[in-house]
């Protein structure tokens, strides 16, 4: 099952191909961001290496993509500058800063702000901050990272506060991948992980995105009472009972998003 992302709608006389195809290139790098060769590119992009070289190549010239040393294309430094611009225009990132660092004082674990669009692209949350603990592993540490609605902590959070008509149209668009062999992907999983969420006021799993790991999220909501992000909080099973870590960390983490909420 392909997922079925919902953005704003436009009037088809205002849209620009090759706009559209320029974007294909650099989301060719989503799977799989190593270099890549022109032919690679167009088959990522499904366009035809003539178009993937002209695309390239200005994407080249204005830094989006850079040559790697054996001739072929990566990704630019330059996105880092966007998701820079990103980050601080964006007003619920600037006032999460603080309650995060106060969060992650009282936790001494590590703390996430995610990011969800009930309006539009609802079947995903991308982490916006993260503040670390004393173990990590690599993508841990990286904002930016996307992961489905239906198998994150902060997605099943926020899915909680929408009708149930809602949540199973999320789950019939969704693709529903394992991370790990203890993540639940089937449809009656994923409710009864919904239901547990509205019932408790916060998400809660164990190994389902990282093997060892615990980890609860609280919705954030916006106008209207939509949800529109999550706070996180991740810890060990080695050093945490599911009993205690849902005890000592839930009512932070509530405590928390009710401070960002609107």
């Amino acid at each position: 099952m392909t997922e079925q992302h919902r953005f704003p709608e436009i009037d088809e006389r205002l849209f620009l191909q090759s706009v559209s195809r320029a974007l294909d290139v650099l989301e060719a790098y989503a799977a799989s961001p190593q270099p890549k060769s022109l032919g690679e590119i167009a088959q990522a992009a499904g366009i035809n290496k003539s178009a993937a070289q002209r695309i390239g190549q200005t994407l080249l010239s204005r830094g989006y993509l850079e040559l790697a040393e054996n001739g072929r294309l990566t990704l630019g430094r330059l996105f880092l500058d966007r998701s820079f611009d990103y980050l601080r225009s964006n007003p619920l990132i600037e006032r999460s800063m603080p309650v995060l660092t106060d969060l992650r004082k009282m936790a001494e674990e590590r703390v996430d702000l995610s990011l969800f669009d009930a309006r539009h692209d609802d079947l995903s949350i991308v982490y916006a901050a993260r503040l670390q603990s004393k173990r990590e592993t690599f993508y841990a540490t990286l904002s930016g990272r996307r992961q489905p609605s239906v198998t994150a902590t902060g997605g099943r959070a926020c899915m909680a506060l929408l009708p149930d008509e809602r949540v199973e149209d999320i789950i019939a668009r969704s693709e529903r991948r394992a991370v790990t062999q203890r993540t639940i992907t089937s449809p009656e999983g994923i409710r009864a992980k919904v239901a547990e969420a509205r019932r408790d006021g916060f998400a809660y799993a164990e190994e389902e995105s990282l093997i060892g790991e615990i980890v609860l999220a609280a919705a954030i909501t916006g106008p209207g009472g939509l949800p529109i992000g999550a706070i996180h909080i991740a810890g060990s099973m080695s050093e945490w009972t599911a009993e205690d870590f849902r005890r000592r960390f839930a009512p932070l983490a509530i405590e928390a998003a009710r401070a960002l909420s609107t």
